[in-house]
């Protein structure tokens, strides 16, 4: 019996040390409005519903005034499709994933930014885009969307 008890402590004590703790991780859900709450690591997503759409376009700009730089991907439905994200400032590095979505054949990337060395786009699936945005220094990204045609926007400062 003491056997069982010691064994079923070990256990239990085992996962504990050695499981994912969720609570470090910053997860969260995006906004449908500008929060001003800039991350610099952390899981996203938007916990869309399954929208087949196209991504139209990438535009850039910066505004000195304001102090960051802001990327908008256009999509050509009034919401956004399905989207997780990762930031990592100390990697340097914005992932996206976007589902049931395809690249316009007239897409045009955005080249090298204020903040931004490099962005990728790999097709997934026939339907599924991966993008990764490598980032010249680090950052922090305020990400949400915009509907009425859906828009990702993130912005990024130091």
């Amino acid at each position: 019996m003491k056997f069982l008890v010691l064994s079923l402590s070990i256990f239990c004590l085992t996962t504990t040390v050695f499981g994912q703790d969720l609570l470090k991780e910053r997860i969260r859900k995006l906004s449908s409005n500008k929060t001003s709450i800039y991350i610099e690591k952390g899981v996203f997503h938007n916990g869309g519903v399954k929208l087949q759409s196209t991504l139209k376009s990438l535009r850039q700009s910066y505004n000195p005034k304001q102090g960051f730089e802001r990327i908008v991907i256009d999509f050509s439905t009034n919401q956004i499709p399905k989207i997780y994200g990762h930031m990592s400032s100390e990697d340097r590095k914005l992932y996206l994933d976007i589902f049931e979505t395809t690249i316009a054949k007239d897409l045009k990337t955005v080249e090298s930014t204020r903040y931004i060395e490099k962005i990728n786009f790999f097709p997934i699936e026939s339907n599924h885009i991966s993008m990764d945005m490598k980032l010249k220094s680090k950052v922090i990204a305020d990400v949400f969307y915009l509907e009425n045609p859906g828009r990702l926007v993130i912005d990024l400062k130091n």
